[in-house]
């Protein structure tokens, strides 16, 4: 009896100490005035995404319109309490001119104050915090202006070209095919960014079994099983992993991209190879050869692109070492495998299912391919074709590759009462959530935003569209490096594409569009079919 006393004490102890961990925070919101949504232990205010009864961008949007008269409510992400900004004024505010309180995202996946952590991803740029962060996005933003674009474009150009003749190589073999698109558009983004980020020239379309794509598919497949676990870590207990040092993506992928980016530059610089991608670029950003540019727009930019801010610069000197750059490098990889494909398969599947559409967007390639006179597609014929801007930006609205956003509070915010919403707190250390499918979704700005309508961005609507309520690539300083890279890639192959096939809708394209439940990026639940059909056959 005794001995049984012994066993059950401690046992209690910690099933006590463990409740009280996960209940720690359940009365955060309780003195503030705002609403919040309800919460259960360990779960937060989340149990339905976790438990995959509802996708992340329904969920997202459930809760933004559960208190349509606020500005601010609360949440609890499993056991982080969030402050969900849902007011286009305050959202303005506090990522662009009250930047200096919410300069970064909050602590996930490593901390970024250790230059010497062997965390891959806490060296990546979305990572990084303050001055570091300050000083990285300085030295890369010369990377994305519009000027390195046009050089990298005929990487882009190169990767399309081999796609559309792969494809149409099988439609004279077998006439027209049905293919899982996201599956078509994961191996063109495989080859762009391969050769535009690592220097390496593969064909994903003829040979699926090459370690980028093999590789790619996994790092970006946040289902597998141990690393659902590390999320979850991170999550739940952040300061035992961060002291543990685990990093999301596996050892062997690290290692493999490491090894890939060390003989790229040894290459280079054994025999003197210039070659206009991300490589390069870092090598020169290394040797301090680099310039920092002003921010620019040009003219016939797409209206999705996120713009550098010029307040954000930093005279501060980063030494790029071999880790930084293949971080920055990797984080590239991840970023544009999955989310641009996917953006391209949901283009494709809104043409498929509104043949008039397509068939607008078809005259303007034409007429495009017309005045180049023949020759291959260049970046500034590109930027001007602005239906072509138009429907992806639509895209990007309906079918946006991150549903939220967020900021750390760095220091005590304060959101002044303004007419029945009283004044408001932000504590140092809090987080904050921007919900970006709740604003894409919102009648107030879009209306019937179920609708796929491009002429939501026409010359005269976008003008009356309020900055902080279209966000595919974040807002202020903090937003997405690469935007210009992502449009372009896209546009790219939408143009090569519809110059030579037309995408038809089958028994088993989905419609309505169904998608995968749970914490995940957005995808199909049964996949995206359609039939490519040559334009010439």
């Amino acid at each position: 009896m005794e001995l049984n006393v012994l066993y059950v004490i401690p046992l209690l102890s910690v099933l006590l100490a463990l409740w009280v961990y996960l209940t720690r925070n359940n009365g955060y919101f309780k003195d503030l005035p705002i609403p919040c949504l309800p919460s259960v232990p360990l779960f937060g205010s989340s149990a339905r995404l976790m438990l995959k009864r509802i996708s992340f961008q329904d969920f997202v949007r459930e809760s933004y319109n559960r208190f349509p008269d606020a500005r601010i409510y609360g949440m609890f992400e499993m056991l982080t309490p969030m402050f969900v900004v849902r007011d286009p004024e305050l959202i303005k505010r506090i990522t662009v001119k009250d930047f200096d309180h919410f300069v970064n995202h909050r602590s996930i996946f490593g901390t970024a104050d250790d230059p010497t952590s062997s965390v891959m991803l806490s060296k990546t740029l979305f990572v990084l915090k303050d001055q570091r962060w300050r000083d990285m996005r300085t030295t890369l933003s010369p990377t994305f202006t519009g000027s390195k674009m046009r050089q990298m474009f005929e990487l882009i150009v190169e990767c399309s070209t081999s796609m559309v003749q792969h494809y149409r190589e099988q439609a004279r073999d077998g006439g027209p095919r049905v293919y899982e698109v996201k599956d078509v558009f994961v191996r063109f983004t495989n080859d762009v960014i391969a050769t535009c980020a690592f220097g390496v020239k593969i064909d994903s379309f003829r040979d699926d079994q090459n370690e980028f794509f093999r590789y790619g598919k996994e790092i970006t497949n946040f289902a597998r099983p141990h690393v659902f676990l590390k999320m979850m870590g991170y999550l739940v207990f952040p300061w035992l992993m961060d002291r543990l040092q685990i990093d999301l993506f596996d050892r062997k992928h690290s290692e493999f991209f490491t090894e890939v980016f060390r003989q790229s530059v040894a290459a280079r610089e054994k025999h003197g190879i210039v070659r206009p991608d991300m490589v390069h670029l870092l090598m020169q950003a290394r040797n301090g050869t680099l310039r920092y540019q002003a921010p620019e727009r040009e003219e016939h930019e797409g209206f999705a692109t996120a713009q550098e801010s010029s307040a954000i610069r930093s005279e501060g000197k980063v030494v790029l070492t071999e880790p930084d750059m293949v971080a920055q490098c990797l984080i590239f990889f991840v970023a544009g495998f999955d989310t641009i494909a996917t953006c391209m398969t949901f283009l494709m599947y809104e043409l498929a299912i509104a043949p008039d559409l397509q068939d607008r967007l078809y005259e303007e390639v034409q007429d495009t391919e017309g005045a180049l006179s023949g020759g291959a597609l260049t970046y500034d014929a590109l930027q001007r074709m602005r239906y072509l801007d138009m429907v992806v930006t639509e895209t990007l609205r309906k079918w946006l590759p991150q549903p939220a956003t967020d900021r750390l509070c760095t220091k005590e915010y304060v959101v002044p009462a303004e007419g029945d919403h009283p004044a408001i707190t932000i504590p140092k250390g809090a987080n904050v959530s921007i919900p970006t499918a709740g604003l894409h979704y919102d009648p107030r700005y879009y209306p019937e935003p179920d609708r796929y309508d491009p002429e939501r961005f026409n010359e005269e609507n976008r003008q009356k569209l309020h900055p902080a309520v279209y966000l595919p690539f974040g807002i202020g300083p903090r937003n997405c490096i690469g935007s210009r890279f992502a449009l372009m890639e896209v546009k790219a192959i939408v143009y090569h594409l519809l110059q030579a096939f037309r995408f038809e809708r089958t028994e088993k394209t989905p419609v309505p569009m169904r998608l995968n439940k749970g914490f995940s990026t957005l995808q199909a639940a049964d996949g995206v079919h359609l039939k490519l059909v040559p334009r010439d056959l």
